[in-house]
């Protein structure tokens, strides 16, 4: 398992996410998403489990500010999102090419 944590060290469920593979000795490693961006390489990779729509925190201030719900193209709401790195819904989750947002465990469960 190659699992990667992209969240913030204000999120509680990335401190849960970070909880649940510490709790059962499987390293990780955390991207604090307000240090770092994810990259576009990345962010395709995670495309891959998740739609465009399913990484973006509609609840955010960020959101209402980005005025993300207005547009439609999703290559737009894909530049808009790696500018804006607290547009993310939190923790995404990767394992390899499988990935998750917020707080599943037992979707965790099957990657081990």
């Amino acid at each position: 398992m190659n699992i990667q944590i992209f969240g913030t060290k204000k999120c509680f469920d990335t401190k849960k996410a970070e909880r649940y593979f510490k709790e059962r000795k499987i390293k990780y490693q955390f991207i604090d998403l307000t240090e770092k961006a994810i990259s576009k390489g990345e962010l395709q990779s995670i495309r891959k489990s998740l739609t465009l729509n399913a990484l973006i925190n509609i609840k955010s201030k960020e959101y209402e500010k980005s005025n993300l719900k207005n547009i439609r193209g999703d290559e737009v709401k894909e530049e808009i999102l790696l500018k804006n790195p607290k547009l993310f819904a939190t923790p995404v989750v990767r394992n390899g090419k499988e990935a998750t947002v917020g707080y599943e465990p037992e979707i965790w469960k099957q990657w081990e």
